[in-house]
């Protein structure tokens, strides 16, 4: 399994291979995964999805940004989706990568990107989820948060659980509005927990100390042990369902998704969509064993 996780993450590194995927489109199996590859055809599985009273946080995929002018792209790619939002009237949120907008390029570039972003959402009152990307970007997007926060409320960020530092990252943002996760990246020893189970206890830790705060969480797992701690908890506490939504990914326990929507519970799905979706694709196959099947299974039905 370990084996497995390496290579995958390896190959959403590969920058040639990321390339060519532009040109496949969405084949080998990644359509299960990805909401298509422009506007229209992610706007559909967006309205579907707020027909069974599920919202959305739609992520304009790209990654591998190295050049201001594909930065700016990006961003008006993500601008032209706020907009979308706006004119189809759909129930959804924006997912944002602050690599794709030009972090890796220049810090203040990149805050005057997503500070364009933050205006655009605020104008139709639309939140702004920063995405949390590897470790070594954590602390640059936490000082973007709090620096955009000054000005636009309507932003928040990630919290990762299988990072040592995040339960004091945590407590500093106790106000802010926060989608909790597992973490998908492989870390080091010294800065991240290893083993599932240390993992998915912090994890639990993470989201009961959210739960008795005051600022709205998301909990987003695919997990159904952790979700079913998370309802108990939740009975127990007499915590009120517009505190916290479960969150899970496009095309993964699509069941289980309308089932937590129809039982009461605020519930948002991340559609991905666009050409660049290859980096995202590995990492999801990195993720599980289950999704090379899922992956496989599409290619073979097409």
């Amino acid at each position: 399994m370990g084996v497995t996780r390496d290579f995958f993450i390896a190959m959403s590194k590969n920058q040639l291979l990321n390339s060519g995927a532009k040109k496949w489109g969405l084949k080998l199996g990644a359509s299960k995964m990805v909401a298509g590859t422009d506007i229209d055809s992610m706007m559909k599985s967006v309205k579907e999805l707020n027909s069974m009273k599920i919202s959305a946080t739609i992520d304009n995929l790209g990654e591998f940004v190295y050049s201001r002018e594909e930065a700016t792209a990006a961003k008006e790619d993500i601008i032209n989706t706020i907009e979308a939002i706006q004119e189809h009237g759909v129930d959804a949120h924006m997912s944002i990568k602050l690599t794709q907008i030009g972090l890796d390029i220049d810090y203040d570039f990149s805050l005057e990107n997503i500070r364009e972003i933050a205006a655009a959402a605020e104008k139709y009152d639309i939140f702004i989820n920063l995405d949390m990307e590897d470790y070594a970007h954590l602390q640059q997007t936490l000082d973007i948060l709090t620096a955009l926060r000054k000005d636009y409320p309507n932003v928040g960020t990630v919290i990762q659980a299988y990072l040592y530092r995040s339960e004091k990252d945590l407590e500093r943002l106790d106000d802010v509005r926060l989608r909790l996760v597992k973490g998908a990246y492989k870390e080091i020893p010294d800065v991240s927990l290893q083993s599932k189970q240390d993992i998915d206890e912090n994890f639990l830790k993470l989201i009961k100390i959210r739960l008795l705060g005051k600022a709205f969480t998301s909990i987003a797992t695919h997990d159904h042990n952790i979700i079913n701690e998370v309802k108990k908890f939740v009975e127990e506490n007499n915590i009120p369902h517009d505190r916290f939504e479960f969150q899970m990914l496009y095309g993964f326990r699509t069941e289980m998704q309308k089932e937590l929507a129809a039982e009461g519970y605020a519930f948002t799905t991340y559609v991905p969509y666009g050409k660049d979706w290859y980096a995202y694709f590995m990492r999801r196959l990195a993720e599980r064993p289950q999704n090379i099947n899922l992956a496989l299974r599409s290619m073979v039905s097409k």
